[in-house]
């Protein structure tokens, strides 16, 4: 049976009526609500995005080394950011013409794109030709020479993919084609989302940019991956990696330097010098019995007496002042 109310309630209620207010109910609390995309859903949760992080984080270092070893400058190569967002979205950020290299991880159907910004491609051709990087830099197509030269590089990213993945899954990453224009680089329709990896690269005290994107629409598989296994500190064993410093170090170990042995120096007039002819002799201001200077880059390294080895012309160390 309903429950009967008193005289007094029914007034309190008709006064309520009449007010136009009423007891508020302290059961139903305003509750904050999360905006939630369903065109575009999460398909990568906060700990599989660390995870990836982490990953792409020792394929920077390991690239960074890669570039040191072949450029002869320091390179520190980082992970800027990692987002999901649309195709689309990517395809607007890329400059025309640009420098894409498509790639796709064999025996799957996952395809990305390896894109360099302009600059930072003719930095890399102009310094793996000798060049110093510090050229003119104007966008412009990349030719076919320079595609051939940045395959070196490209083809070390995807052998270095393959080794940050490898704490994951047996991945092979494998180049399929460049790309100048972005239209033409087709990796998945507009309106899937996509996982945008991008690099901050440092050459020198010159600052470029890098990015990595792959289709997430066939990741699910690694995904899974990612969410069952945990990795608490991913480094591959090949990646006891260097610094720049002490990759350059090692590299300068067996750089060839020019050394010059000064017999003795010696003075002439121009009238002399004009008068020079086969078989004169000019007095140098060393003895027979002093030695030889030994010099590298115009300085003298030490002292040494100069002979015959092998029918060669050869010098003996005395004296080592370095």
């Amino acid at each position: 049976m309903a429950e009967v109310l008193n005289q007094q309630e029914i007034d309190n209620l008709l006064n309520n009526v009449k007010s136009g207010t009423e007891e508020k109910n302290d059961s139903f609390e305003q509750k904050e609500a999360v905006p939630f995309d369903f065109r575009l859903p999460n398909r990568i949760s906060k700990h599989q995005l660390r995870t990836i992080t982490n990953i792409h984080e020792n394929f920077a270092e390991s690239l960074s080394s890669f570039l040191v070893s072949k450029l002869q400058t320091l390179v520190s190569t980082s992970v800027a950011s990692v987002d999901q967002l649309y195709y689309s979205e990517y395809v607007l950020s890329v400059s025309n013409p640009s420098c894409l290299f498509t790639f796709d991880i064999r025996n799957t159907d996952i395809k990305g794109i390896l894109e360099f910004s302009p600059e930072l491609a003719l930095v890399l051709v102009d310094r793996l030709l000798g060049g110093s990087g510090e050229g003119k830099k104007e966008s412009k197509i990349i030719t076919p020479i320079e595609q051939k030269v940045l395959n070196v590089v490209v083809e070390s990213a995807m052998v270095n993919l393959t080794k940050a993945w490898s704490v994951v899954d047996k991945l092979d990453f494998a180049v399929d084609r460049f790309e100048p224009d972005i239209d033409f680089a087709q990796i998945t329709s507009q309106n899937e989302s996509v996982l945008l990896i991008s690099f901050e690269v440092m050459i020198g005290e010159e600052s470029h940019f890098m990015n990595l994107c792959f289709a997430t629409f066939s990741f699910d598989r690694i995904l899974a991956k990612l969410a069952s296994q945990k990795f608490s500190s991913i480094r591959p064993t090949d990646y006891h990696g260097s610094t720049s410093r002490e990759v350059i170090s090692k590299s300068l170990l067996y750089a060839e330097v020019p050394l010059k042995i000064e017999l003795g120096k010696s003075s002439i007039s121009v009238a002399e010098f004009m008068n020079l002819e086969v078989g004169d002799i000019i007095n140098l201001n060393k003895k027979i019995s002093d030695n030889c200077e030994v010099k590298m880059e115009n300085k003298v390294i030490g002292y040494g007496r100069p002979g015959l080895v092998n029918k060669r012309k050869a010098i003996k160390i005395i004296q080592k002042l370095i």
